[in-house]
């Protein structure tokens, strides 16, 4: 073979190893599931201000059931359907949250495998087919004001060493992404309602009655134990009876009416239809037996002169509103979480035991027009009325004066009485539920409020 043929046979052959190895090297090719990373999770979910109802879905591992929490927006008003249809101040609160799982985002692909949802904590809470009670992750449901699914995802755990950063999955896929979740999910029912439950204001606080008594439940009569009434007078607290080397606890009282004008509740019972209507005076058919029943297990009783009393005594405040609150205090509720806030299955009131002691409270709200100032006389002559400004006497000036003084007084008549219905109208259909702190701030007695008088230093 000649140096020319052997030359072109090593050149073919170099050709041919060259187009070899381009034929068979791997190519750089983005995998399917990378091809999404950094897109938003629900794309045509832009406005937050569209979501109408937000339903979470947590699991409880220790009673291995799912537990929703859900507010929604229906027949004109806000609500909490997991807690008896509870009346919701959640507008806000929702469209915060709808904007921030708008912001979530694909930021980085995990996994597409279904055996990593446990670990990375992404099981759906509502999944009966799952064989393990571990990584359930809290399910997060928005729709708008047609039932429809604008955003529903699972929230699982957070990443390892990035505490902003939570696994996320679609509930169809099985896909997870880690993906940055800058919200707060709230399935809290103290945060979605109206925390000013009395709506009062301490320096309008004028009289608190405490009443001790016991019941006996067989023949519905009471035992009074005491009564003591404190009355404001010139930003002093006075009541009667002291010795004189008694005075009221001034630093107690300041607690006292804290205690009333921050109330939190912690859970709700709707009363029976018919013992609702009743309270807000809609209805004055006798209370039924059944109604009683439901009193009676929370701890209500009717005497047998008609007046509610409670087990464990009550309080009455009064405002220059001309307000009257009355609160009962019933039975003690124990158990924790949804069980206290909305009841779980059968009568939890008549639980012997358990975490978190709390108690059930009956409140009323009534108008006293005594309460207000003393109505201020109507002028004599009202000419002025007919008369430009200019043309007033001074008979008609003084006239106006005591007119425009009227005025605000019924105004103050008309306001404290719409304000009275509008309380004993929500109050009506609601037994509240206070933790064991609210009911000790609130529920005091002489012994509490009344000290000796510190010996003056010579």
């Amino acid at each position: 073979m000649s140096e020319i043929q052997k030359t072109m046979s090593l050149t073919g052959v170099a050709v041919l190893l060259v187009l070899s190895a381009l034929l068979t090297a791997p190519t750089r090719i983005t995998p399917d599931s990378f091809m999404d990373q950094g897109d938003p999770f629900f794309p045509d979910f832009t406005d937050p201000n569209s979501a109408t109802t937000l339903e979470v879905v947590e699991f409880n591992e220790d009673t291995g059931a799912a537990q929703a929490f859900k507010v929604t927006f229906q027949d004109g008003r806000w609500t909490i359907p997991s807690h008896h249809n509870y009346p919701a101040d959640g507008r806000d609160r929702l469209a915060q949250t709808a904007a921030g799982v708008i912001e979530i985002k694909k930021d980085d692909f995990r996994s597409n495998n279904v055996a990593d949802h446990v670990a990375l904590g992404v099981v759906d809470p509502l999944d009966e087919t799952a064989t393990t009670l571990k990584g359930r992750g809290k399910r997060v449901t928005i729709k708008g004001g047609s039932g429809q699914n604008l955003a529903d995802l699972i929230i699982g755990s957070t990443v390892e060493g990035r505490s902003s950063l939570r696994f996320v999955r679609l509930p169809d896929q099985k896909r997870v992404y880690a993906a940055l979740v800058d919200i707060d999910i709230s399935t809290k029912f103290e945060d979605w309602i109206e925390r000013d439950l009395l709506q009062v204001e301490t320096r309008n606080i004028q009289q608190v009655t405490l009443r001790d008594y016991s019941i006996n439940e067989r023949t519905r009569t009471i035992d009074q134990r005491d009564v003591l009434t404190l009355d404001r007078s010139d930003d002093a607290w006075k009541t009667q009876g002291l010795s004189s080397n008694q005075e009221i606890d001034s630093a107690k009282m300041d607690e006292l009416l804290e205690g009333i004008d921050d109330l939190p509740i912690v859970g709700v019972r709707p009363k029976p239809e018919g013992l609702s209507r009743t309270l807000a005076r809609s209805d004055q058919t006798p209370v039924s037996q059944a109604d009683a029943l439901s009193l009676q297990t929370r701890g209500y009783y009717f005497t047998s002169d008609g007046s509610l009393v409670s087990n464990e005594g009550e309080l009455e405040v009064r405002t220059s509103e001309g307000i009257v609150y009355t609160l009962r205090f019933g039975e003690v509720l124990y158990g924790s979480g949804q069980t206290v806030t909305a009841g779980g299955q059968g009568e939890e009131g008549d639980q012997e035991s358990g975490p978190g002691e709390n108690r059930y409270l009956f409140i009323t709200a009534a108008f006293d027009a005594k309460l207000l100032d003393d109505e201020p006389p109507e002028p004599g002559n009202t000419a002025f009325l007919h008369k430009e400004q200019e043309e007033w006497t001074d008979s008609d000036r003084s006239n106006k004066e005591m007119q425009d003084e009227h005025d605000q007084w019924q105004e103050k008549l008309t306001r404290g009485g719409e304000l009275a219905e509008n309380l004993n109208n929500r109050f009506a259909a609601w037994y509240y539920v206070i933790s064991s702190d609210s009911f000790e701030k609130v529920r005091l007695g002489r012994s509490d409020l009344i000290k000796e008088k510190e010996a003056m230093a010579l």
